[in-house]
């Protein structure tokens, strides 16, 4: 008899069916208060966990005695309780190196609009405003050969500073718990200390996981330190940045612009004031949201859980120190 699993977001046919050749398949369409009690009730039987979005808390694996794995569709795992999946000797998988790519064109794509008004002036066209040679109200800045510093020297860092570096002739500078050689060499990038990579940067790019160390890492004294002419990108997780404190300075301007494809609270309210500043650029979480890397995705998370649920883990895995008990 097949090992029965949980599995909480849509697939591609074709993964499903991967999926359906290892195990009996109970589906839902996301955990939600509607059909929470369902969800429990499959729990009680499955093996495995795989999808995205929604809390993996206590009181939900309260429901899942026999759960040996769980596979997150994302690269992210701040709504998992890794503490008490690692307690319950519970491996959690996830896709660290499938969206890196994607998600840095993301960024890169923040800071070229984000610089150049490329939403601003747009709609502006679309309204029918450009009705004669432009003026400076129209102009952007520069980006080539502008320094650029990041925050969070990862897998997405360095695609980011190779795009910054061999593309734009930009200077690197970056931030992060510990030296990154390869960065250095192949991209002369520099590693500071927060303070001095604030105050040099022209583009301050934001790509943190959220842990509690690094909730508001980025706040009003923060933001009062970088040039009143840079630009903050925020493309990590959104409660890295105090948003309180960034809609402050971007109104008063302490810092020219922000370009954000994360935010505290996803989706972005309505009355946001974010929504009606010019010199910001919103996006809906889109970093890896293209068919392709979605795609990837989805299917490096079937190869977690099959790999998990058959004790053959070589990669990916959020509590690697589980697999040797």
């Amino acid at each position: 008899m097949k090992p029965s699993i949980v599995l909480y977001k849509k697939l591609p046919a074709d993964l499903h069916q991967r999926l359906e050749e290892h195990f009996s398949i109970v589906e839902f369409d996301g955990i939600n208060e509607g059909n929470r009690a369902k969800v429990f009730d499959a729990l009680q039987q499955a093996e495995g966990l795989i999808g995205s979005g929604g809390a993996v808390n206590k009181e939900l694996l309260d429901h899942a005695p026999r759960l040996r794995g769980v596979s997150t569709i994302s690269v992210g795992y701040d709504n998992f309780d890794v503490d008490e999946l690692t307690r319950r000797e519970i491996p959690l998988m996830h896709t660290p190196t499938v969206l890196t790519d994607t998600v840095a064109d993301t960024v890169m794509a923040l800071v070229l609009s984000t610089a150049r008004r490329v939403v601003n002036v747009a709609e502006r066209v679309k309204a029918g405003e450009w009705t004669s040679n432009i003026g400076a109200d129209w102009f952007g800045v520069d980006v080539h050969h502008k320094t650029i510093g990041i925050i969070g020297m990862g897998r997405i860092g360095m695609a980011l500073a190779q795009r910054a570096h061999f593309g734009f002739d930009m200077p690197v500078l970056y931030n992060a718990r510990s030296q990154h050689k390869a960065a250095e060499e192949r991209f002369g990038a520099k590693k500071c200390e927060l303070d001095e990579l604030l105050a040099k940067s022209d583009f301050v790019c934001v790509l943190l996981p959220l842990t509690d160390q690094t909730f508001h890492t980025i706040g009003k004294e923060q933001l009062a330190k970088m040039k009143s002419s840079a630009i903050l990108i925020s493309a990590g997780r959104g409660p890295v940045i105090d948003e309180k404190a960034l809609i402050a300075a971007l109104k008063d301007g302490t810092i020219h612009a922000a370009g954000m494809d994360v935010f505290e609270t996803e989706p972005l309210p309505k009355d946001s004031p974010l929504l009606c500043l010019p010199n910001v650029v919103a996006l809906p979480h889109i970093g890896s949201a293209t068919h392709e890397t979605r795609y990837g995705m989805a299917a490096c998370a079937v190869d977690n859980l099959i790999a998990a649920l058959t004790g053959d883990v070589k990669e990916n895995c959020v509590n690697p120190q589980v697999l040797n008990k």
